[in-house]
């Protein structure tokens, strides 16, 4: 840790590439865990991987939002000290981009301002119709299953990547740009075996690679320093750092 400390005093140009794991403290379940959604839903009809996927979601649009509002919607959660640590690195001037998985927008609300939202956000929402935007109070008042347009009447889709479509191909390149140039490269809170997004690590050209993580990722190996911990417990120590 205190390796780390001076590695994080002495550097502006770190950024940070996160997972559910980033979350999970603030309530929002993994994916892949023993308390992860995959197995939360094992009682449903479908498999979520199913259920999550585009092609489900046009040709059984009501099933899809009963499992999205009860497994995937989490408004009452709060950023925690992880999301709070990385906002206050970036006010430093020393973290340059946060990079996420996730689609719960929480690092915003805890004052990140460049953040780079893979996978989407359920904060954003759009008619599949007329392109008119939604935010995600929409969604959980809607008093029909399936969410509508108060313009058109058309279906509003969450403007999140589902399985089966690909991740938005600008975003992606400015992605790997941060990665590339970065100085420091800190991965928390993922396995790094869901692709495309954890292939990103592979255009880090530095020699500070940073992982956090309670179980083994294949990246291990190859990073300067492994955290088995909690993203929550561990970022905080380095704010202070600067």
């Amino acid at each position: 840790m205190e390796a780390i400390k001076k590695v994080i005093k002495k550097s502006r140009n770190i950024v940070f590439f996160g997972g559910a794991g980033t979350s999970t403290e603030s309530g929002i379940p993994d994916f892949r865990s023993a308390q992860g959604l995959y197995n939360r839903a094992d009682g449903t009809t479908y498999p979520p991987e199913q259920i999550l996927s585009r092609s489900f979601f046009d040709r059984y649009p009501e099933d899809f939002f009963v499992f999205y509002r009860k497994y995937m919607l989490y408004p009452d959660a709060q950023p925690n000290p992880a999301h709070t640590a990385l906002a206050q690195l970036e006010k430093l001037g020393k973290l340059q981009a946060v990079i996420t998985q996730n689609i719960d927008g929480l690092h915003q609300r805890a004052g990140s301002q460049k953040v780079l939202e893979l996978h989407g956000s359920v904060e954003r929402n759009y008619c599949m119709d007329c392109g008119s935007f939604y935010s995600l109070s929409h969604v959980l008042k809607s008093v029909e299953i399936v969410p509508r347009c108060l313009s058109c009447g058309g279906m509003v889709k969450p403007d999140v990547v589902l399985y089966e479509e690909s991740l938005h191909l600008p975003l992606l390149e400015s992605a790997i740009d941060y990665i590339a140039q970065a100085e420091v490269l800190i991965v928390a809170g993922t396995s790094l075996t869901v692709h495309p997004a954890a292939g990103l690590i592979r255009y880090y050209q530095g020699d500070c690679l940073v992982l956090i993580n309670r179980s083994e990722t294949p990246f291990d190996s190859v990073a300067r320093y492994v955290l088995n911990d909690s993203v929550a417990e561990v970022l905080p120590q380095w704010v202070d750092a600067h």
